[in-house]
């Protein structure tokens, strides 16, 4: 079964709320056996839009990724994260 990713590309616009958020999203992060293999850092943006913050999550699966992002745990820390950032979130399948 091949691994799935979360790709995130985030603007926080209000880091008050935003620590909320990542205070919920750990539960939901444990509980499906998310990797962190990229958080923030520097980044150099090449082409298009120039986003705060890059994160990439390693799961074992896309169920497990889909899991987790449709989870009450995670539901919880959606409606956290609402008007504190600007982010564009996809799941990929690894190879």
């Amino acid at each position: 079964m091949a691994k799935a990713y979360w790709i995130a590309n985030v603007t926080v616009t209000d880091p008050e709320r935003y620590a909320s958020y990542q205070a919920l999203a750990v539960k939901a992060f444990s509980k499906y056996g998310a990797r962190f293999l990229v958080r923030s850092g520097l980044a150099e943006t090449l082409e298009g839009t120039a986003w705060e913050r890059h994160v990439v999550i390693e799961f074992d699966s896309r169920e497990q990724a889909n899991a987790c992002y449709n989870s009450p745990e995670y539901s919880a820390a959606r409606d956290a994260r609402r008007d504190a950032c600007i982010a564009d979130i996809a799941i990929i399948d690894g190879m």
